[in-house]
């Protein structure tokens, strides 16, 4: 039999939980991602270590791209960050400002606001649109760019679940991204991909995750999706969790020397 009581205990703590910044440390215990084989934030961090001027472009809160500068021994001599979204500037200017790093406010399908040629190195978490045009432009001769990126169809099962069927936007696939790169300029020099399970344990874990990572049910309140979570509740009540998918892939490309 369903437990209606924890249900309105998990949404009341699912719905009231800040989300601000980049940081899923709240969902350990329940919930869990996979992660890419490449594992990304190490093989950057050797990409860093050689590197004299690098931007993280759209950093969220600057917690990834803090992390790797705490940890790298050869820190780079030039330092600066892209962000769009107001409260995470804030929050990425006080977590990378103890590195020296200069964060920015950029729109995410903007020009970026640094001349031609600054970087040797561009790098990106997640974005969610990637201007390669520009990329190219703020790369030096024998720059790199390195990302790891959302694939086409990431938690499909989570908004499918919510919305009904939904197509599969094209802007989101691999191949898409190196034809992109290619066209701008840039030589591919590596892209994989790989399919990762997500496993929610309970609902409350579910509304956070929905409220923080806003494209995945665009529209989605507490409110206006009460009647699937409650379904959803029970399903996970019964079989003990619900499991999507995230897709990810790595694009590294680089700027030809001059």
């Amino acid at each position: 039999m369903t437990d209606w009581s924890r249900f309105e205990a998990l949404l009341s703590e699912g719905n009231s939980e800040p989300t601000e910044g980049w940081d899923f440390s709240w969902l350990n215990g329940r919930a869990t991602e996979g992660r890419p084989s490449w594992r990304y934030l190490e093989s950057l961090s050797k990409r860093m270590d050689t590197a004299e001027a690098v931007l993280d472009v759209q950093t969220g809160g600057g917690e990834h791209f803090a992390e790797i500068l705490s940890q790298i021994e050869n820190r780079p001599e030039i330092l600066a960050a892209t962000e769009s979204w107001p409260p995470n500037v804030e929050i990425a200017r006080h977590t990378l400002g103890s590195f020296g790093a200069t964060v920015v406010e950029v729109p995410d399908d903007s020009a970026f606001s640094f001349d031609d040629e600054s970087f040797d190195l561009v790098c990106s978490r997640h974005p969610t649109v990637t201007v390669w045009e520009e990329i190219k432009r703020i790369l030096g001769p024998g720059g790199t760019y390195f990302s790891q990126q959302i694939g086409a169809g990431t938690n499909s099962e989570l908004t499918d679940f919510f919305m009904g069927r939904q197509p599969i936007s094209e802007n989101q696939r691999m191949d898409r991204a190196i034809s992109m790169a290619t066209i701008a300029g840039l030589e591919v020099l590596d892209a994989r991909e790989e399919s990762l399970p997500v496993i929610f344990l309970d609902i409350g874990a579910v509304i956070y995750f929905l409220r923080k990572v806003i494209w995945t049910v665009p529209d989605f309140s507490v409110e206006k999706y009460r009647d699937r979570l409650m379904l959803l509740h029970e399903r996970i009540e019964h079989d003990g969790s619900f499991t999507s998918h995230s897709r990810r892939f790595i694009v590294e490309a680089k700027k030809p020397a001059e």
